[in-house]
C-alpha cells in the first residue's frame, strides 16, 4: 500500500501509470467477524460495547466486477449503521451478505466470514472494471453508500425503489473504513477541491440522507418559510439538516442535548435552539408516553417561533421522540422519520395524525441524482463539513464508541490511508475563503 500512497501523495499521474502500479494482495481494514455474533447475547444494546467486536486486520484484495471501481481509501468515517453491525443489533449485518451471495457469482464475494464496515470514503480510483467510462484510474472522488445496478424496473423511477438496492459497507461487504474499497461506479461523486481528505469524506452519508429526507419531492419538500423541527441538530443528519433548512430559507427549531451543542449550532446560524438537557424534556416515564411532555415542547416551540408549529419534523431519534414528533406538527405538517437510533417500535397517538390531516413519510438515503446535488452544495460552499474529530484506522473502534454514545458533535472522521490531517487540498483560495466554516465543529 505505501506505492499506491507515495501515488497519491506525489499529485496527478496519468491514468496509465496508475496500471503500472502494483496492488498488494491485501489490504488493511475494521471488521466484524461472523463467528462472534453471539457475543454479544443477552445484553441490551446499550451496554454493547463496539471495541469488544471491531478488529483492525489484513485482508484479501477483491477484484472489481465490470461496473465497479477500486479505491484507495484516504480518509473514511463512522455512521451509525457502523454501530449496528458492531454491536450485531438489531440483526447481524451478515444476513445480509448471505442474502447478498445468493444473488449471483458476483455477489457470493460479499458473503465471507468478515464484513469490512463503513459507508463513507474519499480517496482515488486506482482500478476500474472494463465497464466503467466515466471514472478513471487517478481521479479523486468520493462513494455515496447507494449500491444498485437498476435490473429491475422499479428502480428506474427512484433507485431507493429497487428491490435489489443495498447500503454499501452495511449491507454489502468491502465498504469504506479500509485502506481498500470496492464500489460500484455509480456510487462516485468528485472530490470538493478545498477540503482535506478527512473532510470531504464526512459528509456522504448523512448529508445525502438529509437531503432526499428533507428537500427531496421524495421526503419532506422543504420550501421556503418554513418552520423545521430538527432532533440532534448538533450531530451528524442534524447538522447537514440545519445547513439545508438555513440555505432553503426555512425557519431551523433545532434540538439538542447539552449546553456545548447549543452553541456550536448558533455559530452554524441557528437562531432558535432547545436544549432539552436544561429544559429536562423526558417523554417517556416508567415505560409510558409521558402527554404533558408533548404539549410543554409544544408550548416552547411556539415560545420561539411567536406562535408557529413546525410545518416539518425532522426525525431521526425514533422511539424516544416520535411520539411528540408527530403531536408537536403542525395541522397538515409533515413527520419525515429514518434511522430510529433509539429504537424501531414507534408509539404515537394516532387522534393527532389523522383528524390534524398530518403525514408520516419514510425516507432512506438518496437515490444517485440526489446524492450528486448534495455534494454540489458541499463543492460549491454552500454546506460544510461538520467534523469534529479523526481517529486513525487503528483506532477507529474509538470512534465507533464515541457515536454509539452520543460522545461527539458533528461527524467522527477516520484517517484510511491519509497519514495525517490536512492533506489532499486542491483549491486552496477557496479554503481560505471558507476557513471559519469549517472549523466551527473542530473547537469542540
Amino acid at each position: 500500500m505505501q506505492e499506491v500512497l507515495r501515488a497519491v501523495l506525489a499529485g496527478d499521474l496519468p491514468a496509465a501509470e496508475w496500471a503500472r502500479i502494483p496492488l498488494p494482495e491485501s489490504y488493511k481494514a475494521l471488521t466484524v467477524h461472523k463467528d462472534e455474533v453471539g457475543m454479544f447475547d443477552g445484553l441490551p444494546s446499550a451496554e454493547r460495547d463496539p471495541r469488544r467486536s471491531l478488529h483492525v486486520e489484513h485482508v484479501a484484495v477483491p477484484q472489481p466486477a465490470p461496473d465497479e471501481v477500486l479505491v484507495a481509501v484516504m480518509a473514511s468515517s463512522i455512521n451509525y449503521n457502523t454501530v449496528w453491525s458492531s454491536i450485531f443489533a438489531p440483526i447481524p449485518t451478515f444476513e445480509f451478505l448471505t442474502r447478498y451471495g445468493r444473488t449471483s457469482e458476483l455477489g457470493k464475494r460479499h458473503d465471507l466470514p468478515y464484513h469490512v464496515l463503513g459507508s463513507d470514503l474519499a480517496g482515488v480510483v486506482v482500478r476500474a472494471g472494463d465497464g466503467v467510462r466515466r471514472w478513471k484510474p487517478g481521479d479523486r472522488v468520493l462513494a455515496h453508500c447507494l449500491s444498485v445496478d437498476l435490473q429491475n424496473p422499479q428502480g428506474h423511477d427512484d433507485a431507493m425503489l429497487d428491490p435489489e438496492q443495498r447500503i454499501w459497507g452495511f449491507e454489502t461487504n468491502f465498504g469504506g473504513l479500509a485502506e481498500l474499497a470496492l464500489v460500484k461506479a455509480n456510487q462516485l461523486l468528485p472530490k470538493p477541491e478545498h477540503l482535506a481528505w478527512e473532510e470531504a469524506a464526512s459528509p456522504g452519508l448523512v448529508l445525502s440522507t438529509a437531503y432526499r429526507q428533507l428537500v427531496s419531492r421524495n421526503g419532506a419538500a422543504l420550501k421556503q418559510g418554513d418552520t423545521v423541527l430538527i432532533w440532534g441538530a448538533c450531530g451528524g443528519l442534524g447538522s447537514y439538516a440545519t445547513q439545508l433548512a438555513l440555505n432553503g430559507g426555512a425557519v431551523p427549531v433545532c434540538v439538542v442535548s447539552s449546553s456545548d451543542k447549543a452553541e456550536t449550532i448558533r455559530k452554524l446560524g441557528a437562531e432558535l435552539v432547545i436544549d432539552r438537557a436544561a429544559d429536562g424534556f423526558e417523554f417517556w416515564r416508567d415505560g409510558e408516553p409521558d402527554r404533558k411532555e408533548w404539549r410543554r415542547l409544544g408550548n416552547r416551540i411556539r415560545e420561539l417561533t411567536g406562535g408557529d408549529d413546525p410545518d416539518i419534523v425532522f426525525e431521526h431519534p425514533g422511539r424516544e421522540t416520535f411520539a411528540a414528533s408527530v403531536y408537536v406538527a403542525r395541522r397538515g405538517g409533515t413527520i419525515v422519520t429514518c434511522a430510529s437510533t433509539t429504537g424501531y417500535d414507534h408509539y404515537f397517538d394516532n387522534r393527532y395524525l389523522w383528524m390534524h390531516l398530518k403525514r408520516i413519510v419514510g425516507s432512506h438515503f438518496a437515490n444517485y441524482s440526489e446524492a450528486w446535488r448534495a455534494n454540489e452544495l458541499v463543492r460549491r460552499g454552500r454546506v460544510h463539513p461538520t467534523l469534529s474529530k479523526t481517529y486513525p484506522l487503528d483506532d477507529a473502534a474509538l470512534g465507533v464508541r464515541d457515536v454509539q454514545q452520543n460522545a461527539h458533535q458533528g461527524k467522527v472522521g477516520v484517517l484510511c490511508l491519509a497519514p495525517n490531517t490536512g492533506l489532499g487540498v486542491s483549491n486552496p483560495s477557496m479554503r481560505e475563503r471558507y476557513a471559519r466554516e469549517l472549523t466551527i465543529f473542530q473547537e469542540h
